[in-house]
């Protein structure tokens, strides 16, 4: 679009100068580019781009073919009532996703109201009654951020050996025989990552389960290595 903005604007400062037989070329033109359907409305930007409309004294528009009008954004069905009453319900059931949440909010909710909760917010609750599953996704996305479990990692990805790497696509693998394994380290810094500390190369077979542990001095390349080729010969 950002491309397309000076065509439309070069356009119609070309269609305003031409001749009657030229502006005609230059609609088939613009509504080609366009896929605008009619061409009366086509023209009529054509024609009103450039051009100021005053608003009083002060105030004035000016026409712009190349900017979008902006549309009214959809009405909230929920506020911050609906929010606080589903932020209880959703703690209640142990924060489950709102698939599952769905089928059984109505049976929560009038378990709560039975028992004298949630007295005061019948509209609200009643609103909660017809939430979609995706609304309450939607409703609850912030909280869900906070609950996330920030872990640590010792490793970066890199790019200077990525291309010399070879990847085994999903094509290659077969977890229907002995062979294939998922290999990672496990960094035992005790919470702080400065310096050299033990790791744990963890080999485990998809297949079979079988699972290898080799312990290691640091990630230095001949370390891992050597543990590699040991937990091969044992395997």
């Amino acid at each position: 679009m950002f491309e397309r903005r000076p065509i439309y604007r070069e356009t119609a400062k070309q269609y305003q100068k031409a001749s009657k037989k030229e502006k005609m070329e230059i609609l088939d033109y613009f509504v080609r580019i366009t896929g605008l359907k009619n061409r009366n409305y086509a023209a009529r930007l054509l024609r009103q781009h450039g051009k100021t409309i005053y608003v009083g004294k002060k105030n004035y528009l000016k026409a712009d073919i190349a900017k979008k009008g902006k549309r009214p954004g959809r009405k909230k069905k929920f506020g911050e009532e609906e929010l606080k009453l589903l932020k209880k319900v959703w703690e209640i059931e142990n924060y489950m996703c709102g698939k599952r949440l769905k089928p059984i909010l109505n049976e929560v909710l009038d378990n709560l109201l039975a028992n004298g909760h949630f007295q005061g917010f019948q509209q609200a609750i009643e609103n909660l009654r017809h939430i979609s599953a995706s609304s309450i996704d939607r409703l609850l996305k912030h909280e869900r951020k906070k609950l996330e479990i920030k872990g640590r990692k010792g490793t970066k990805p890199g790019t200077l050996l990525k291309q010399q790497i070879a990847i085994r696509t999903w094509a290659e693998w077969d977890e229907n025989c002995p062979g294939f394994m998922e290999i990672d380290l496990v960094a035992h810094e005790g919470g702080n990552s400065r310096g050299d500390f033990a790791q744990t190369l963890n080999m485990v077979d998809v297949w079979s389960g079988w699972t290898e542990l080799v312990a290691i001095k640091n990630k230095a390349s001949k370390w891992v290595r050597e543990a590699i080729e040991k937990s091969k010969e044992d395997f």
